[in-house]
């Protein structure tokens, strides 16, 4: 079965920012904010401060994986020039997109050089409370003025837009919201990130949503979905069980799978990421095949 990963992640150093203010590396891939709250952030098959496009390729060749979509957020902190490198130096393998912070003082001239100069077609907005736009700027309303500015932007050029929301019961967790704002952009392709990232308990929560959002130009990643199914653990009946929602509401063919490598790895093997839907009981073969390859394909690399 081929695959491809529609969420991954490079990192030249750990740069972010967050609720707990900023994100540093302390050694051992753990990373310390300046909290002084400290984790593990890299596994340790990755290195103690990076995780570099050529790491990320042995984990996928061990696995069979063809291609990955590298994506970024203020969690490990914007890597454009390196993703942008990672891209440049594997274009059979990478797709890439850019990200940056809609409030600096010279957006636009950012925006100019990461998908006028640089050539960047997809952008990642991670607007989440924990460690995305939210989590460092007051709440933004995602049907408001600031997000249909860069909406507008991502249309007028044919960007795909990837978009993290945070969990539910957060002030970023707007689905009502996106659900508005999407509307109003029918010829422009939306991801939004981890199934929007349901609890256990979350069933009928996730239900109602999915159908607010079962728009014809929306697509749902499934990275981390089954590590917020904790203290289950693999093969995470609850995640599968909103798996199988998901095909019943949207169709298998706008899903996504990915694995949310490499911080997702600190606490399950990258296998165990591919069997929670390869080895899916409920699913027909077909539409695995569909979530972990040929979606993927079709949006992010059309022309391959």
């Amino acid at each position: 079965m081929k695959l491809i990963d529609a969420h991954a992640h490079v990192v030249q150093c750990i740069a972010g920012t967050g609720s707990q203010g900023e994100l540093r590396p302390c050694g051992g891939g753990r990373a310390a904010y300046a909290t002084g709250q400290t984790f593990q952030i890299l596994p340790s098959e990755f290195g103690e401060y990076d995780a570099t496009p050529e790491a990320l390729l042995r984990v996928m060749d061990e696995h069979g994986v063809d291609k990955a979509v590298l994506l970024q957020g203020n969690y490990f902190g914007f890597q454009n020039l390196y993703t942008y490198e990672a891209v440049r130096a594997y274009p059979d393998r990478f797709a890439g997109a850019a990200s940056y912070d809609p409030f600096s003082a010279q957006a636009d001239k950012i925006k100019a050089h990461l998908f006028d100069e640089l050539g960047f077609r997809i952008v990642k907005f991670e607007v989440s409370s924990g460690s995305g736009l939210m989590a460092n700027h007051p709440p933004v309303d995602l049907d408001g003025e600031v997000m249909h500015r860069e909406y507008r932007y991502a249309a007028d050029r044919d960007l795909i837009f990837v978009i993290d929301i945070g969990k539910p019961r957060s002030v970023s967790w707007q689905v009502e919201a996106l659900s508005r704002a999407i509307a109003r952009y029918p010829s422009m392709r939306f991801v939004v990130c981890h199934l929007l990232s349901p609890q256990v308990g979350d069933a009928e929560l996730l239900r109602q949503s999915l159908g607010r959002l079962a728009l014809p130009n929306v697509w749902f990643d499934l990275a981390a979905l089954c590590l917020n199914s904790r203290p289950e653990t693999f093969p995470y009946p609850t995640a599968r069980g909103y798996v199988r929602d998901a095909v019943d509401l949207v169709g298998a063919d706008r899903l996504l799978w990915g694995s949310d490598m490499p911080s997702a790895m600190t606490r399950d093997s990258y296998r165990h990421f591919i069997d929670f839907i390869a080895l899916h009981p409920d699913l027909k073969e077909r539409d695995k095949e569909k979530i972990l390859y040929h979606n993927a394909q079709g949006l992010f690399f059309p022309m391959t």
